[in-house]
């Protein structure tokens, strides 16, 4: 399982219609080529440093969506654990 499952595809959601081709194209290796999810997950949260041969403009923009993605999941967080609380 994933802590945070589908960053790369909530980023394609909301950034693919707005890329050049070759930032596509950069997309692309991004997501096929690294041998584990876990790693770009990493990268995008800069757990882990990005290789040279990823580290480009596609990286930026994914590393900057995580961080927002972040920021929005702790503003909701206190909902959800409302939603768990014993009834009284």
């Amino acid at each position: 399982a994933h802590p945070n499952p589908s960053l790369p595809s909530l980023f394609a959601k909301e950034n693919l219609a707005r890329m050049s081709k070759e930032q596509l194209n950069r997309y692309d290796r991004l997501i096929n080529e690294p041998s584990n999810d876990w790693d770009i997950y990493y990268w995008a949260t800069e757990a882990k440093p990005t290789p040279a041969e990823f580290d480009n403009d596609v990286m930026a923009m994914l590393r900057e969506f995580a961080k927002n993605r972040n920021r929005e999941q702790r503003l909701r967080q206190p909902d959800l654990e409302y939603l768990f609380e014993p009834p009284r």
